[in-house]
Order: structure tokens, then sequence, then C-alpha cells
């Protein structure tokens, strides 16, 4: 992983972001910022920003600053909002994006500054019926889709744990920020982008599921919409260990793990469905042998079977993980505790070492004004903000993918690259084998793969590579994201694509890294999730941790975009290309950072709570009259408290002084989730909702994920199209979980069949003659049908 040359790698240096945000979506958006380079001032109330004296264990001593604080604000400046309105308009004046949280008049903003990006992150969204609602992370996850989509279908769904969509949130509102930016300044046209956690949730917490259900018909359910997958998070000998199984492979070497040799010819164990079916049957034949095996004797073995496997780490644990400590994921925050490292590295160096959080008001008086360079190129405003940019995109399954995708859905030419031997593994998925065509039915295939184009190029043959690299010639962008040895083993190294075009960022993305003990390990994004620790804070409370439903494949992409992004920008201004190393399993640690920065700071561990979040009380979901019929409910403030007492009638329980401050309503917690849930069960649904959403109160109904395009606030706010397709027909599918001005619809074209643009592709980049394309065919080099 050498240097690219003596240009110095500048990322987003000269960008200027100020953030008034009050949530963690904006302050973990504009660390991402920071981290690449970007000028960010926190513009703060008088008496700070909310989350300078959070800690979700209380822990944060008198007069100090958080360590999640401290994470979320290293390299960053602070002015207080009680500046003079001159200096606030001089900072707005030079600014080039500014961060709010629902509280600005964009609209005023906009017609002041005309190359301003302003970037709203909230729960609801700028727009939309549901806009002015009071919101939590719980509710909003709720009526997202993705609580309901996780957990066993006899027992209560529980949220993703540790505020997941708010990281999550902020890292697609630092992506869609960078687009936006480089735009202004080459068009001088500045735009609202507007992310909401509602979107963001429904995009990656819930596995596609709507569109699998379109693809079945919409048929009328009786069952839940959850499950959890077996094998999965299980009992060792001294902790808990994680499997995944997405292939019947995986499986059958899952069974000679265990050593149930007798089952490897028994179909009804292969089927998914039917160990759900049977769970303590096939949970004692799983036990028997994972509790008397050590977590590391597992993993070695499972590492010779190529099964995908991962501790369960905690906030102490993981600190230990020799691969991770191998790499240096985990470096000193300039307070003295410990922190994961930016997640990818551009020519095999941070782009910025991490600086000291700023005290409250440091800077001000000391930052002055500038003036906005002049747009490079002042035509083509209306454009799609990376028009004219080309990616090759050598990606499977959906963590590469969601990051193409966004590039994809903004505008950029995206080449999706498979072979005719092995397609993306994401056309393997929705349970459609049996079908004519069944590789165009993947569910979430299709959902993460509109606006390409697709190629099919064997890279096992010498002449697929050699055209492969053909296409490097005529890219901005390439990326990858197999394990090392397998793009290693086609020859797609950067000294390969720099050897090609000099001017091209290339980007891999492997599960664990390049280089490290576990480098050609198997993973997926449940071991990505067990491993950083997302899964130890989800699950019942008081049970085993749980999976979350895929959510690392897209905090890995939107991790990614932000690098790539930036790299792009970068190479427009001195033509300089570069390589990045995006690593999955790093970038989840970082939406899982609050768990490692409550141990090292203080002590501390987290662990599961189910439907329970710090800060808030009560707060669960309470079944209401009928089936799987769902009340999502969350009190987070005294206010909040009184309206609800209101709405339920002023009931004795309810007057109880000790419930009256957040401390006692957490001391009462079952208490009050037994006085709720027998209320609930004589509810409506709907009317209980409106009910306190009127008086005040943050509560929805908990939506169903497979349902989620006919969510009153994602219908409003045009997420999910309807797009038709020459295979399957239409259905609905997400487009990106925020609206940008300007741009009506996200979806241009459909997901492209297997092999559709190889021709067309070749012919007009390469300049392939049909003679040349028919000779690539017969040879299996190219094709429009999978192999066997």
């Amino acid at each position: 992983m050498q240097g690219t040359g003596s240009v110095i790698y500048r990322g987003l240096r000269g960008v200027r972001i100020l953030d008034l945000t009050t949530n963690l979506s904006g302050a973990y958006a504009t660390k991402l910022l920071a981290d690449a380079g970007a000028e960010v001032i926190s513009f703060e109330p008088p008496d700070g920003h909310p989350l300078r004296r959070w800690s979700s264990t209380d822990s944060v001593p008198p007069d100090e600053d958080g360590a999640l604080w401290q994470f979320l604000h290293t390299s960053k400046r602070s002015v207080r909002s009680s500046v003079p309105a001159e200096e606030r308009i001089d900072l707005i004046s030079g600014t080039d994006v500014i961060f709010e949280s629902g509280t600005e008049d964009i609209g005023a903003l906009r017609d002041e500054y005309a190359q301003l990006v302003v970037v709203s992150v909230t729960g609801w969204g700028r727009t939309g019926p549901w806009a002015e609602r009071p919101w939590t992370q719980f509710v909003v996850e709720a009526a997202a889709g993705s609580l309901l989509a996780r957990g066993l279908p006899t027992e209560t769904p529980y949220q993703a744990g540790g505020r997941l969509g708010e990281w999550i949130a902020g890292s697609y509102a630092a992506a869609a920020a960078i687009a936006a930016v480089g735009h202004a300044q080459r068009t001088g046209a500045g735009t609202h982008v507007d992310c909401s956690i509602v979107e963001t949730m429904a995009v990656a917490g819930s596995t596609f599921a709507d569109v699998l259900h379109s693809l079945n018909g919409r048929p009328a359910m009786s069952t839940p919409a959850r499950w959890v997958e077996s094998p999965s998070i299980e009992p060792a000998a001294d902790g808990w260990i994680g499997f995944n199984t997405n292939s019947g492979q995986m499986f059958q070497n899952f069974l000679l793990l265990i050593e149930q040799f007798d089952l490897l010819d028994d179909p009804k164990w292969a089927d998914p469905g039917f160990r759900i079916e049977h769970p303590h049957e096939w949970a004692e034949k799983m036990h028997a042998w994972t509790r008397e095996h050590s977590i590391d004797e597992i993993l070695e073995r499972a590492a010779e079977l190529r099964i995908a496997c991962a501790p369960v780490h905690d906030g102490e644990t993981i600190l230990a993980n020799e691969h991770l400590v191998a790499r240096g994921v985990f470096v000193s925050n300039p307070a003295g505790f410990v922190q994961p490292r930016t997640p990818y590295v551009v020519d095999s160096s941070v782009v910025r070492p991490f600086e000291r959080a700023p005290a409250l008001g440091e800077a001000d008086g000391m930052l002055t004004g500038r003036t906005r360079p002049a747009p490079r190129e002042p035509q083509g405003a209306g454009d799609l903000p990376l028009a004219g940019v080309r990616v090759l995109d050598v990606t499977s399954w959906w963590a590469g993918p969601s990051a193409t995708h966004l590039l994809a859905c903004l505008g950029a030419e995206v080449i999706h690259i498979e072979s005719p031997t092995h397609p993306d593994g994401m056309r393997t998925t929705g349970f459609h084998q049996g079908r004519p065509e069944w590789w165009e039915w993947g569910h979430l295939f299709l959902a993460a793969n509109t606006n390409k184009l697709d190629v099919t190029l064997d890279l096992g043959q010498p002449r697929g590579l050699e055209l492969l690299l053909e296409l490097v010639r005529h890219s901005d962008l390439v990326v990858e994201n197999f394990a090392p040895r397998v793009a290693e083993g086609w020859g797609l190294t950067w000294d390969a694509v720099r050897s090609q075009n000099s001017s091209t960022v290339f980007v891999r993305m492997p599960a664990f890294g390049l280089d490290g003990p576990w480098r050609e390990r198997v993973g997926f994004a449940q071991t990505i999730e067990q491993m950083s620790g997302m899964a130890w804070i989800t699950g019942p409370f008081g049970g085993p941790p749980r999976n979350l439903c895929g959510p690392a494949d897209p905090i890995a992409g939107m991790h990614a975009a932000v690098a790539m992004l930036s790299a792009l920008e970068d190479a427009r201004r001195t033509g300089q290309g570069r390589f990045i190393e995006a690593v999955m399993v790093e970038a989840s640690i970082n939406c899982a950072a609050e768990q490692i920065l409550e141990f090292s700071a203080y002590g501390q561990h987290l662990t599961r709570t189910g439907n329970r979040s710090p800060g808030v009380a009560p707060q669960g979901l309470y079944a209401c009259r009928g089936i799987e019929r769902w009340l999502a409910l969350s009190v987070a403030t005294d206010d909040q408290w009184v309206a609800l007492r209101k709405a339920l009638g002023e009931p004795a329980w309810a007057a109880d002084t000790e419930f009256d401050t957040l401390d006692g309503r957490q001391a009462g917690h079952d208490a009050l989730d037994a006085h709720l849930a027998a209320w609930a069960r004589e509810q409506v649904l709907e009317d209980a909702v409106e009910r306190l959403v009127e008086v005040g109160v943050p509560a929805v109904v908990a939506w169903s994920p497979r349902d989620a395009s006919s969510q009153p606030q994602l219908a409003a706010r045009q997420l999910h199209e309807d797009v038709p397709h020459p295979a399957v027909g239409t259905h609905t599918v997400p487009g990106l979980p925020f609206r940008w001005s300007g741009i009506d619809h996200w979806t241009r074209a459909h997901t492209p069949l297997f092999g559709e643009h190889s021709r067309e592709v070749l012919s007009r980049l390469i300049g392939l003659t049909d003679a040349d394309l028919d000779e690539l065919e017969a040879s299996g080099i190219i094709g429009t049908r999978p192999v066997g």
C-alpha cells in the first residue's frame, strides 16, 4: 500500500461547516467531515451542547465534558450562539455547509446565500404530515418498520441498541453533504438536503422486507414479520459466539463444525424455517457442542471451514481482540481515554490526526468570515450532483453496493460487474429460486442496485481481467469489497489500477482489513454486528445478544462513501488518484463507540435493556386490541410525562410523586410498564396514538416492515417509488433516505438484468465490435444467464 506520489491529499480541507444541530446525528455527521479535513464549527447554546454532559450511565464528573462529546468533537471548534448577530452573519457568509436539526428558516438562508448547502437531520424530516411531531429514536425506529423486524415471533420485538438510527443517519447526511458542497463549488448552486432518521431506518434496518412482500404479491400475513436466524448467536464455554450461514454450503460446514454428521443428508434441518419451528430440538443439537468449547477454539475451527464466525464483544472485550489490536484500531483520545480510529485510510494514512475537543466558546470572536471560492463550472447547475462521474463497481452483497447505489442515485454512471459463473450473492435472496430467471428476483439486489448498468466479466479468464482494466482507464472510481485473496487472485490491485489510470480513486472494502490475523476470514453483516459490539447491546431485557437485521452493511457503505466522495473532490482539484482502505468492521465499531467510551473513560459496561433507553422513561412496546398491534411510546421529558398522565385520564397510579422525575420513572419502570400494558390492552391502537400525539407525547403505531411503503410519513416523503422491471414487473423500491431540493425522485432506471449492458458498455467505452462481443459470449467471458 504505497503512497501515490508527491501531491498531498487534502480531502475536505478548505470546506467550512457550521453545525447548529443539537442531536447525535448532526454531531456524528460533522465528526465524519472533520475527520476528512473540513473545518467544523460547533455553534452551541450559551450553556453548551446537550451532549457535553451526556453519559448513558450518568458517569460524567461535574464540570467536565463527557467522553461521547469529546469523541464526537475532536478536531472541531466551538462558538456560542450568544455571539453578536454580526459575527453570526459573518460566519454564515463564509460557510459552505450548515447542519441544522429543525430550527432554522431554510428558505431565508437559501435566499440570502445562493451557494450555501443546508443539511437538516431530524427524526421525521422537515416535510410531511409528521414533521412537527415530537420524536425519540425509539418511536422513529418503530415507525420505520425496523423495530418489528427484530426478534422471535413469540416475543415482544426490540429496538436496535445504542440509538443506532441516529448514528446511521449521521453517516448518510455526511455523504450527502460532501456531494452537495462539491456540486455547489462547481456550479454556484446550493441546495437543501433533508435527512430523516425514520427513512434511514426504513432503508438500513429491515433488509427491504417491503420489497420482498411486494414481490410475493402482498398476501395477507398471519404471522409476525420477525424471526431470528439460526444458527446465530450461541453460548460457548466462556461467552457468546456468533455464526452466519448465508449459503447451503456454509450450513453444511456448520454441521461438520458441531459434529452433527448424521444431519448432513437430512434436508429438513437445511431449511431455516424448519429450524425456527423446532427451536428447542435444534438448540440442543447445537449447544451440546458449542457449550463444550471456548470461543477461541470455535473461532479457529470455524476459520478452517470458512464459516463466518465472531465473538460477541462488549465495550471491554473488544479492546483485547487480537485482530483489532494488531491493526491499531483503538487509539487515544486527546482527553486520555480510548476510542476507535477513523474507519478508513487514504494512501495508508489517516486523513487527519485527532485534535482535542474544544472548550465551550473557545473560538468566540476568533473566527472571521471568508470568501467562498468562485464556482469552477458555472454552467450545469441543474445537473445531478455526480453527473459525469463514472464508477466501476466490483462489489457484491450489500455493503459495497449500498455505497455505489448512493453514487448512482446522485447521478454517477455506475457499472456493476458480475461474473457469469459467480453472480452477485444478493441475487440469491428472497426465496424465489424455483422461478424461471430466479436470479432477477432477489429482493435485496433489486433494492440496492437501481440506476446502475450491469456488465458480466469472467475475471478468472485473462481476457476478462484485461477488459476490466480497460474499463478502469475510463473510470473515475473503482470499488471492490471481496475477500483480499479473491481480488488479488484476479489481479485487481492498486498497482494494476494505477498503471491504467493515475487519476482513478481505488477503494477496497474488506470485512476485516487488508492485514492482521483475520485478513482472510469471511465476514457478513451479522458477523460484523457481533464483533463490533452492536449485537451485545441488542436483545430482550435479560436475554441473549441478538443480531440487528443487517444495518452493518449500509453502515460500511456510507462510511466508505464519505471516503470516496472526499477523494473524488480531491482528485478533481489535483488530478491525482488515491488508494482507500475502508474496513467494514471498523465502520460499525465507530457507530457502536459509546460502549468503548463508557468502559474506557468510566469503567462502565453497557448491556441489553430491551426497549428501554438511557434518559427516557417510560418507554416500550405495548400490545393493543388485536393481533400484532403494538403501541410504541417514549417519554423523554417531565412535561411529556404530565401530558401522558393527561391522555390517560389522570389515573390514580400515575399520581405517585415518585414518577414526577426521570430518576423516579426509571426506578419504577417495571410498575409503569405493567400499568401501561394493562391500559393498552383495552385500546384501539390508532385511537390511542392520536390521543397521545395530540398532547405532545412521542408515540406511533409500530409499523410492519412488510408495509413500510404505506407508512404515512414515508409515503408523503416519497421514499418508495414504483419501478417497472422487465423480469419481475412493477414493485415499490426505496430510494435514498433524504430529500434534495430540485430532485423529485431518485430512481431513474430499473435494477439491471444480469449482464444487461455488457455489449453496450464494452462497445461504447472500449470500442469492441459485434464480432468481438460474439466471441466473448461464446467463450463464456460475458453472458446474460448465470452459468449452471
